[in-house]
């Protein structure tokens, strides 16, 4: 159905740093216009536009900068 799926899974030490796959995959589901949720650790997200993957790969990679 041409959607999108994210997904962003952290280690524990990643996430001792203060890291949320849940607020990364928030933010980055925007540039699939879509949404997401999960657990400190590891979250999903779905959305409409598979063509912001990338853009929502960059995003990401800046956020963990």
């Amino acid at each position: 159905d041409k959607k999108a799926l994210l997904a962003v899974m952290l280690t524990d030490d990643i996430v001792a740093k203060g890291y949320n796959a849940g607020a990364i995959i928030r933010d980055i589901a925007k540039e699939i216009e879509g949404g997401g949720g999960g657990q400190a650790f590891f979250a999903t997200a779905g959305g409409v536009n598979p063509g912001g993957i990338v853009a929502a790969l960059e995003r990401a990679k800046k956020i963990m900068e």
